[in-house]
């Protein structure tokens, strides 16, 4: 900041940081907001000697990295032509300019190197009480980038006041445009899909998602039904479990998930649906997966949680499985090792754990 101090140019905090310092939750991405044009910015960073990274310097933005944290330096801007995913921008010299382009009033506050807030569009009132509202027109704000309809639900999800329900004029407009959700790519999608079910509370937010259109034209064939009664089982957020009591999808492709989430996903479903007791789970996984399929087996068959669940998790987890192929060579190799092996593990596991070695042996030689 003290950058454009030098300079005697004005410069401010905005979206984010601003948003998140105010509602008191931590702060992640560092974003400013400046007059001052791209390429004086890289000189100024670069006469500093701070490394600068030219990001999006077409569209006025570069990053700054001081004392080894990234800084998001933009330019301010105003729209002049958008197709729902991309927008041309001509740069400005009004703070104004650059806070109509944003999403919602409460991305829409800036504040300077001393804290001083300033609120161009009255996002501070709306941040106080937790209301998320588009920027004037819904309509022509999802236009310009149809993910506004996913950061609506999320940021209600995250931000919102759950007592007062989502903003009327935006959840219509929401409904209005699902066409636009299609357009979008499925990374972008599946991003927000993951941060708003990581909410501490993301059940209204789904809900008003359902009632919309919304879910089903990202989801198609979602549920809610498991879902609400999952919230009610979980002891925390786990963004893969209540997508997974969402219903049964092709996470990869509809949402461009990891590989490692693509398997926990798959891992949740099957072991909820499948015969394996939570001891097994556990010993086969491990605990916390086990206590994550108790509550969704329990959310689908609309049964509480056994209340033997964390006795029967902690047996599992703990076991050892006594025999080793040593202890079956060489009567035994190749395939008919590896299939008595396979064999006795599951009459142990079957026995609850209890078959000791010599048992398992003789049980093994009888196969």
């Amino acid at each position: 900041m003290a950058l454009f101090s030098a300079i005697g140019e004005p410069a401010y905090f905005v979206g984010g940081c601003v948003r998140n310092s105010l509602f008191g939750v931590p702060v992640s991405d560092l974003d400013i907001s400046t007059p001052v044009r791209p390429e004086l910015i890289l000189n100024l960073a670069q006469d500093a000697g701070l490394k600068v990274i030219p990001t999006g310097i077409d569209h006025g933005t570069v990053t700054v990295i001081a004392e080894g944290e990234p800084f998001e330096i933009t330019t301010f801007r105003k729209d002049v032509e958008t197709d729902g995913r991309r927008a041309v921008v001509a740069f400005s010299t009004h703070m104004e300019d650059d806070a109509r382009r944003r999403d919602f009033t409460m991305n829409a506050i800036y504040a300077d190197a001393t804290g001083t807030i300033i609120d161009p569009l009255g996002g501070l009132p709306d941040l106080r009480a937790g209301r998320v509202r588009f920027i004037d027109d819904p309509d022509l704000r999802i236009k310009e980038d149809y993910l506004r309809i996913l950061r609506f639900f999320r940021f209600y999800a995250w931000y919102g006041d759950h007592s007062t329900g989502l903003d009327p004029d935006g959840l219509a407009a929401c409904a209005t445009h699902l066409d636009g959700l299609a357009t979008l790519s499925r990374e972008r999608v599946g991003a927000e899909i993951i941060k708003l079910l990581s909410a501490l509370s993301p059940d209204q937010a789904i809900g008003a998602m359902d009632q919309s259109g919304v879910l089903n034209a990202l989801l198609p064939g979602a549920s809610t039904k498991a879902f609400f009664l999952l919230i009610s089982f979980e002891t925390h957020p786990d963004p893969i479990l209540r997508l997974a009591a969402l219903g049964d999808f092709d996470v990869a492709g509809l949402l461009r998930l990891s590989k490692a989430q693509c398997r926990r996903y798959a891992t949740y479903r099957e072991c909820a649906v499948g015969p394996s007791g939570l001891a097994e789970i556990a010993y086969r996984e491990n605990a916390d997966i086990a206590r994550a399929v108790s509550c969704l087996r329990a959310a689908f068959f609309e049964q509480p949680v056994s209340q033997d669940a964390e006795v029967e998790i902690a047996k599992g987890a703990t076991a050892i499985f006594p025999l080793a192929a040593s202890d079956l060579t060489p009567e035994l190799t190749g395939p008919a090792l590896g299939a008595a092996l396979k064999a006795t593990e599951q009459a142990w596991i079957e026995s609850g754990f209890t078959l000791d070695r010599r048992a398992l042996i003789e049980r093994a030689k009888d196969t």
